[in-house]
């Protein structure tokens, strides 16, 4: 059998915790020896950071009534021996609900109250003011506890229209879509907003996280989920009913939420759920299989996605078989397939990323320390010569000689003048910097797209107004773009000075690229643009509804600028870290030789001496430099084990 997902993805754990675990040793040891600069420390704990707090999220979409729950209890929670999430017949899942582990909430459900979506914060904002969350304490040893508590993401209550209209559940211009009235006239809503599960699941506790979002009425009314959870998970599970196919409702959520660029299309997996329904006593097995091949084909041309991108399953009968423990049930319902795709898929795609950025990472900061130690080899080979030199000769001559090397000292402190005006303009510049991707611009944006949106009535210039704030976001990143160029051909012509003038060996940083964020905007303003259509026109006249579309904009374009003004600080921080090296390393070579002359001259031994010591430096320095290789290829090792496991795993044994 292949690697399941859970195995799979306790491989990933083991190997991230093994990782992290070696970058800290690596730090501690590059301390002891003085080669744990500003920039080096930075990236360290960059790279520790995301090995340890990497996440994969794996999302669950469909319809009402498709078997999301099943399906999550089947794949990650059977080893409880119950349905912990709740699947009875009918709608079950009535709010967005993630599972996630964070070791600092004690183990809890949290629900935001529906009524929320009166108020103009967005979930994101919601999630700082824990208060108004009603929390639920969790017992995770005790299922039947879990299961029970887990069921309040299934209740409900009973509004008028006009409140079901007001939390965006009732449309009077879309009727097909709402929810049937009763006698008093009232329609069932959910009871929650969005709820959050915080276990210690192993798979949770090692990174995994679940969203299970509600069927097409509860996904569209709540725009964050579609432009910022669902875009941002590593791998959408779309379920459809295997007797049904692709209904009208399916199509829907498809064509406006989930259909993505062809890079993103190896992260889509559709689940044609319930083949236990085609099971049929007059049929013979060839005939269902023949069936649910013909579902299958007919799914992905409907799609537009390869066919071995659709898988048929039962989820009921695959939990059922992992509780009772049947081998033969478990193959029928086709399970281990879908365990195998998302094993070999997600996972397989989410440990090449992250161990090619860790290899990346680790090769920048070998070229980084690897220029500290030749410096240091340098100046002591200089310090042999000059003492050699020295040798046979008399005290007049040594005097000189430290006469001369204090000049020196004092040329190069005269320049320090130089290095500061460096300093002054590459500050400058980084200000600039911030000031475009910093939160004072993006809030002025976000301001002027809100006042377009709070316009009375139809908005029919909304999508002219989008495309201009993306327009003018996409130029912001495209100054800053130039703006590092500035930068980076100011650093070449200033290193190339100070290597000529002090014998530097400093190397201009590479030009940084802002093309994926530029990317990721383009990727943003298309998720937006679903809501922005005739179709939604009248959606977007309530302005709660525009309002609570701009918050879950700014949150996302947030992050955005964030990670970019993150990437940006780093790589100017690497540069300049490099011009401190070699000044603290070039002042500390004028102290030992100083230092040595002063030896020399006060005993006549002691060029001799400084000569065995300059030589006994000098092989600790190639030990050091060995270790060093020793270190960083382990951890390069590690990360190319883990991407090779990755294809092991999808091997049949």
């Amino acid at each position: 059998m292949a690697t399941s997902f859970n195995e799979n993805f306790d491989q990933h754990g083991a190997w991230r915790r093994e990782f992290s675990l070696r970058l800290k040793l690596l730090a501690e040891w590059m301390k002891d020896h003085e080669l744990l600069d500003a920039a080096v420390e930075e990236r360290l704990r960059r790279l520790e950071t995301r090995v340890r707090a990497d996440k994969i999220m794996v999302a669950f979409v469909a319809e009402f009534s498709r078997g999301k729950s099943e399906l999550i209890n089947a794949i990650f929670f059977a080893g409880y021996g119950r349905r912990i999430m709740p699947a009875s017949a009918g709608r079950t899942t009535m709010c967005p609900t993630e599972m996630g582990y964070d070791a600092g909430v004690p183990p809890c459900l949290r629900l935001l109250p529906i009524e929320t979506r009166l108020q103009p914060q967005s979930l994101m904002e919601w999630r700082m003011v824990p208060e108004k969350w009603t929390c639920i304490d969790l017992d995770v040893s005790d299922s039947k506890q879990l299961s029970v508590a887990l069921e309040k993401v299934a209740e409900t209550r009973r509004v008028t229209q006009d409140e079901a209209r007001a939390l965006g559940f009732w449309q009077t211009e879309t009727p097909q879509d709402n929810p049937m009235s009763d006698a008093q006239g009232l329609v069932e809503v959910p009871r929650w907003r969005h709820a959050l599960i915080n276990i210690a699941h192993p798979l949770l506790k090692q990174g995994l996280v679940i969203l299970d979002t509600p069927g097409l009425n509860a996904v569209g009314a709540e725009p964050e989920l579609t432009v910022s959870l669902i875009p941002q998970a590593n791998a959408v599970v779309f379920l459809l009913g295997a007797d049904t196919g692709v209904t009208q409702s399916d199509l829907t959520i498809w064509r406006e939420h989930l259909a993505s660029d062809a890079e993103d299309a190896g992260t889509r997996l559709v689940v044609l759920n319930k083949i236990d329904t085609l099971w049929d006593a007059l049929s013979s097995p060839a005939q269902v299989q023949a069936q649910i091949e013909r579902q299958r084909a007919s799914t992905a041309e409907i799609l537009g996605v390869p066919a071995q991108q659709v898988i048929a399953v039962s989820a009921q009968k695959g939990l059922v078989a992992k509780v009772t423990d049947d081998a033969a049930l478990l193959e029928l319902s086709c399970l281990p397939a879908l365990e195998s795709a998302l094993s070999q898929g997600i996972m397989g795609q989410r440990q090449k990323i992250l161990g090619a950025a860790m290899a990346g990472g680790v090769a920048e900061l070998r070229a980084e320390t690897g220029r500290v130690i030749n410096i240091r080899r340098r100046d002591l080979t200089e310090q042999v010569m000059e003492l050699k030199g020295l040798q046979g000769k008399n005290s007049a001559v040594i005097k000189s000689m430290r006469f001369r090397i204090s000049q020196e000292q004092a040329e190069f402190d005269l320049g320090g003048a130089k290095i500061h005006a460096v300093r002054s303009v590459h500050l400058k510049l980084l200000r600039e910097v911030f000031g475009i991707l910093g939160a004072k611009t993006l809030k002025k944006e976000m301001m002027e797209l809100t006042r377009m949106l709070q316009q009375k009535g139809l908005k029919l210039g909304v999508k002219r107004a989008y495309g201009e704030t993306f327009d003018r976001l996409r130029a912001g990143l495209r100054q800053v773009q130039s703006i590092c160029a500035e930068i980076q051909v100011m650093l070449a012509a200033t290193f190339r000075q100070l290597n000529a003038e002090y014998g530097f060996s400093l190397q201009a940083p590479i030009e940084l690229s802002l093309a994926g964020y530029l990317h990721d905007l383009d990727r943003v303003e298309r998720s937006h643009l679903q809501y922005l259509g005739i179709g939604n026109a009248f959606r977007l006249a309530q302005a709660e509804f525009a309002d609570r579309l701009v918050r879950a904009l700014s949150t996302r374009l947030r992050d955005i600028h964030e990670v970019a003004l993150g990437d940006i600080e780093l790589w100017g921080k690497s540069a300049m870290a490099q011009l401190d090296v070699q000044l603290r390393e070039r002042r500390r070579n004028f102290g030992r030789r100083l230092e040595a002359i002063d030896r020399i001259q006060q005993a006549a031994g002691g060029l001799d001496e400084r000569l065995v010591e300059l030589q006994a430096q000098a092989d600790a320095l190639q030990q050091l430099d060995a270790k060093m290789s020793e270190l960083t290829h382990h951890l390069v090792t590690a990360t190319g084990s883990a991407r090779s496991g990755v294809a092991a795993a999808a091997e049949p044994a």
